[in-house]
């Protein structure tokens, strides 16, 4: 009851945790690490005890997502107060710039609008702005490490809009391909743009590219039908390569 049952969000904070520890792990990225756990598992237990006190009730249930939630935000503000402490960099600066995006992301799931568009690409995006925040912390230079966000950026968007549309289509719904495909294309140029300049490996660019043909193949007539698990597992490899690739890209200079 109290355990966020959003599997993309977990997918999401899981990529950009291990993504930033494989760049530049350290203390400071490891206690990031529990920061973002803390302040994710923190969101259930503030959506119930605020939902019960609109509706002035209080239940069993509203006094253990009080207390889950204290124990959470403690639990994250001692371990970003030990992560600044030892961190090599500006890590808050990634934290800073996503902090709007989180904002958004808790004001919509509050409003019990977290299914909208809008609310699950703030969220995946403030999630992702972990990787940035863990490479600074290790000493990683800004340039670099916000373009850990950047390429993770260009991994979400497209997909979200990719599930999206995949889903649709596997319920026999009306479905639009071409703002899916769009986004793709986009997230590529962008992807390859970034490269070019050095702020992310040649390798991400080419995870970014397989995706782009994933959701080729995925929106297509030829694509096998999917149930809602067998794709939400198919995101989470596809994703996990993004993350190797990208990690591999920056470890070897590729």
């Amino acid at each position: 009851m109290l355990v966020p049952a959003e599997h993309g969000g977990w997918a999401f904070l899981a990529e950009a945790i291990v993504l930033g520890l494989l760049v530049a792990c350290s203390t400071a990225g490891l206690l990031l690490a529990a920061a973002a756990v803390s302040a994710f598992l923190a969101c259930q237990p503030l959506r119930l005890f605020l939902s019960d006190r609109r509706r002035s009730r209080r239940y069993a249930r509203t006094v253990v997502a009080e207390r889950a939630f204290a124990a959470c935000a403690v639990t994250g503000a001692l371990a970003l107060a030990g992560a600044v402490l030892l961190a090599r960099g500006p890590a808050l600066l990634a934290l800073g710039l996503a902090a709007p995006l989180a904002a958004s992301a808790l004001a919509l799931d509050l409003a019990r609008r977290s299914r909208e568009l809008a609310a699950e690409l703030a969220a995946a995006l403030a999630l992702a702005a972990v990787a940035p925040a863990i490479a600074l912390a290790g000493g990683r230079a800004v340039g670099p490490a916000l373009g850990l966000w950047l390429i993770l950026a260009a991994r979400i968007v497209p997909s979200v809009l990719y599930v999206r549309v995949r889903l649709r289509m596997e319920r026999g719904e009306p479905a639009a391909i071409a703002p899916a495909l769009g986004a793709h294309a986009v997230a590529l140029a962008g992807a390859l743009s970034l490269a070019s300049r050095g702020l992310v490996p040649w390798l991400g660019a080419g995870a970014i590219a397989l995706l782009g043909l994933r959701a080729a193949y995925g929106l297509s007539r030829l694509r096998p039908r999917l149930t809602t698990r067998q794709l939400g597992v198919s995101e989470v490899v596809f994703g996990a390569l993004a993350v190797l690739a990208i990690a591999a890209g920056v470890a070897f200079r590729l």
